[in-house]
């Protein structure tokens, strides 16, 4: 019955465990849904974002696939403006390239996160955004 609920609300996935607070500023929840595979070279996560909340800067050796299925939320690479993301928007990360992602503040925000080429390594953390750097969308 839950899961219907879910289906019914618009929910896909359970929203997991919290994510680290050592990574994330607000709230965050991971699923994963597969967890990384030595075969296929990936990790599928559900990951879903209080409003306001976002992960750190970070930078991952494969390279990272966004589909976002849920909400309003931000993209931003190191040194670009950030983008805003609605739901269906999909973001292609390249191998290392220093970025953040989150909820815009006004909305919740969830997004599947596609770790590929997992055999060179699937994140590296790296600073916290700022507020400052958090708000400055236009």
């Amino acid at each position: 019955m839950e899961a219907l609920d879910n289906l019914y609300n618009g929910v896909i996935f359970p929203k997991g465990d919290l994510a680290p607070s050592e990574y994330f500023t607000g709230k965050a929840w991971v699923k994963m849904l597969v967890p990384n595979d030595e075969v296929l070279n990936t990790a599928v996560g559900n990951v879903v974002f209080e409003p306001g909340a976002r992960n750190n800067w970070h930078t991952h050796p494969g390279g990272q696939i966004l589909i976002v299925t849920h909400g309003t939320g931000y993209y931003q690479e190191a040194g670009k403006p950030i983008q805003l993301l609605q739901a269906g928007d999909v973001v292609n990360i390249q191998p290392e390239i220093k970025h953040w992602h989150g909820a815009s503040p006004e909305s919740e925000f969830t997004h599947i996160a596609i770790s590929t080429n997992t055999q060179t390594g699937i994140v590296d953390w790296l600073e916290p955004v700022t507020d400052e750097e958090y708000n400055s969308f236009k």
